[in-house]
C-alpha cells in the first residue's frame, strides 16, 4: 500500500492509513498490510502545518502497489487554474499499477480527478469543497452528503476524520468486521458512523428545548430483529411522523429507513462472521425476514451474497 503525498499534505491525514492499516493485525500480530509513503520527488516535502517530512520513496513504489492512498493537500493552486495534473505529478500517476485501487481522503479527490481518474463516476470530497470540485470537474458525479464512496477500484472520502470511515470501511472489506473492529477498538474511534457528512455542515443552531431522535435509534437497536415502523419511532420521540423524519435527517444524515437497512446489514455480517446460525436464522435475527431479502440487501451494500461473505470471513482471526 502507497501513500502518495505532496507539498502542503495535511499531517493528520497523512497519518490515518499508517494507523488503520497499520494496525490491522492477526491474532498472531502478522501485519495484513505493508504501508509505505512516497512522493513525486524523494526528499523534504513540506506539510501544511509548517514542518518538513522527510519521504525517501521515490514514485517507483507506486508501480508494484496494490493500493494507491492520496491524502489531502492544501497546495492545489495549479490545479484548480488547470483542472490537470502537470510536472512529476503527472508522471507519478501516470505509474500507478493498472488495476490496482485508488483511495483518497478529502481533497485528494481533486488529485484523482485532475488525473481524469473520476470522469463518469461517482465521487465525494470535502462538504466545503463540493461545490467549487464540481464546477471544476463536471464530468464528476459528486455527492456532498456522504462520509465516503466505495466504487470498487476507486474510493473517495469526504473532509478531514472521514478518511478514518473509509480507511475502515477497506479494512472490512478485506478482512471482515471483526478485523475492522479490533482496530478501531484500538484507535479509540467507532468502527462505523451513521449516516453521511451532511450532519456536519454548518447550519444554525437548534433551538435548545427540540429533542433528539437518540432515543429512538438506542430502542430500534434493541429490536432489529423485529418490524419496526417510523411511526413507532416517531412516538417514541412524541412527535409527528413528518418532524421525526426531518430532525433525523439533521442529526443522522440519511432518512430512518436507510439507518435501519445500516444496521441490519452490520448485525448481518456480524452474525454470518461469528457464528454458525444458518441463512435463515441470520435474515430473521438481522431483522429482515426472510433470505431472499438479505440477500438482496447484502449485495446492494457489499456486492456479495450472504453465503459468499460467510465464506470469505467467518471465524476470521480478530487482532
Amino acid at each position: 500500500m502507497a501513500v502518495l503525498v505532496m507539498h502542503g499534505v495535511i499531517p493528520f491525514e497523512l497519518g490515518i492509513p499508517a494507523r488503520i492499516f497499520g494496525g490491522a493485525r492477526t491474532q498472531d500480530g502478522r501485519k495484513l498490510y505493508e504501508v509505505v509513503t512516497c512522493s513525486a520527488v524523494p526528499g523534504l516535502v513540506q506539510t501544511d502545518a509548517d514542518f518538513p517530512i522527510l519521504v525517501e520513496h521515490g514514485p517507483e513504489i507506486l508501480e508494484a502497489a496494490d493500493t494507491v492512498v492520496v491524502p489531502a493537500t492544501h497546495e492545489l493552486d495549479d490545479i484548480y487554474t488547470s483542472g490537470r495534473l502537470s510536472g512529476p505529478l503527472a508522471a507519478a500517476f501516470a505509474r500507478i499499477r493498472p488495476g490496482a485501487r485508488i483511495v483518497s481522503i478529502c481533497t485528494g479527490s481533486y488529485l484523482l480527478a485532475a488525473a481524469g481518474l473520476l470522469d463518469g463516476r461517482p465521487a465525494t470530497t470535502h462538504w466545503d469543497s463540493a461545490d467549487h470540485f464540481q464546477q471544476l470537474f463536471p464530468q464528476v458525479k459528486v455527492d456532498p452528503d456522504v462520509l465516503y464512496i466505495d466504487d470498487g477500484d476507486i474510493l473517495t472520502s469526504a473532509g478531514v476524520a472521514s478518511g478514518i470511515d473509509l480507511c475502515l470501511h477497506i479494512v472490512r472489506r478485506d478482512h471482515g468486521t471483526a478485523i475492522a473492529n479490533a482496530v478501531a477498538r484500538r484507535t479509540v474511534v467507532p468502527p462505523h458512523r451513521d449516516g453521511g457528512q451532511a450532519q456536519y455542515i454548518q447550519r444554525p443552531l437548534p433551538e435548545p428545548q427540540l429533542a433528539s431522535t437518540r432515543g429512538a435509534r438506542a430502542w430500534a437497536l434493541g429490536r432489529l430483529d423485529q418490524a419496526v415502523t417510523l411511526r413507532e419511532l416517531a412516538e417514541r420521540e412524541s412527535m409527528s411522523v413528518r418532524t421525526f423524519t426531518r430532525r433525523f435527517r439533521e442529526e443522522v444524515g440519511i432518512s430512518p429507513g436507510q439507518w435501519l437497512v445500516q444496521q441490519r446489514v452490520e448485525r448481518a455480517r456480524h452474525l454470518l462472521e461469528s457464528s454458525d446460525l444458518s441463512i435463515d436464522q441470520v435474515a430473521h435475527r438481522a431483522g429482515f425476514g426472510t433470505a431472499a431479502s438479505m440477500r438482496q440487501h447484502l449485495h446492494a451494500a457489499l456486492g456479495v451474497s450472504p453465503t459468499a461473505y460467510r465464506r470469505t470471513f467467518h471465524a476470521a482471526p480478530v487482532a
